[in-house]
């Protein structure tokens, strides 16, 4: 049952399959589910039919970027289905003529609004964000913490650029390199370890994992100001040179605290952990 909770979104009460792709990082969601829930169809793949015509006919290519996965039907058989990422099936639910996509819409609307927002005064975007975490509930020391982690992070790409190094796929390599050293597992693991799938990894750190991992990027970014290295594969070097301050620094942390320092604990499970102690101590 909870494997199955995990290919399913609910909306309005009405389950919409889904399946989480390893490599992209990203959910796929049934189409002919969603335009079931949003337009109450009964008969949604005649609905779907017409509406990819009409999106031909008006010249979008919105249909091409839908692929097919197997996903399981009310028969327990798996069959090929017309899948979309989020972003897609966003654009998608903005073609859709019901009062149902309609909080999709403002919500889109919205969206793009507060984006223009930020781009216009960025510090309007570090505001929401600290706004975002208190209401949460993340401590306002940890909260401190992140906002520095990201200030350290752009320090390092700034860097990487300087370098001559590919944003995207030689990023994600060195942010791999670093992540590897310092915590011993690459950031997929990393995130496999706190059972996140599209979550941000540092928003589920601790404050030391926080601070090693600003540890390993601030030194990366210190050397390779100093040594200017150019391209991928020297910069590779330089990574796994400040990976090791930080490794380092993490194997004598546990020596002396006789603990892990990197557990499986993400921010639900914390958050959980201490509802219960409060539980507990509560008479």
């Amino acid at each position: 049952m909870e494997e199955k909770k995990k290919h399913l979104a609910i909306f309005e009460g009405k389950q919409i399959r889904r399946s989480w792709d390893e490599k992209t990082e990203k959910w796929y969601f049934s189409v002919i589910d969603v335009i079931e829930t949003l337009t109450k169809s009964d008969r949604p793949r005649k609905y779907w039919s017409d509406l990819k015509v009409k999106l031909y006919e008006e010249g979008s290519e919105l249909s091409d970027k839908i692929g097919q996965l197997k996903m399981q039907s009310s028969d327990g058989k798996y069959y090929l289905t017309d899948a979309a990422d989020t972003e897609v099936l966003l654009r998608l639910i903005q073609s859709i003529p019901s009062p149902n996509a309609e909080p999709f819409k403002l919500w889109l609307a919205k969206v793009g609004y507060e984006r223009l927002e930020e781009t216009a005064d960025p510090e309007i975007a570090i505001n929401r964000a600290l706004r975002t975490y208190i209401q949460k509930g993340y401590s306002k020391e940890w909260v401190n913490l992140r906002m520095k982690s990201i200030e350290i992070r752009k320090d390092l790409t700034d860097e990487w650029e300087k370098s001559d190094v590919k944003e995207g796929k030689e990023y994600a390599i060195l942010t791999d390199e670093i992540s590897k050293a310092w915590s011993g597992m690459t950031t997929r693991e990393y995130k496999n370890l706190k059972d996140l799938k599209k979550e941000n990894l540092r928003d589920n750190m601790s404050n030391m994992e926080l601070v090693l991992n600003m540890l390993a990027e601030t030194a990366t970014t210190e050397i390779s100001k100093v040594e200017e290295p150019k391209g991928l594969e020297k910069s590779c070097d330089v990574a796994k040179r400040g990976r090791g301050i930080a490794g380092n620094a993490r194997k004598q942390i546990e020596t002396e605290t006789k603990k892990p320092v990197i557990t499986s604990e993400n921010w639900k499970t914390k958050q959980a952990n201490i509802l219960e102690t409060k539980k507990k101590s509560t008479p």
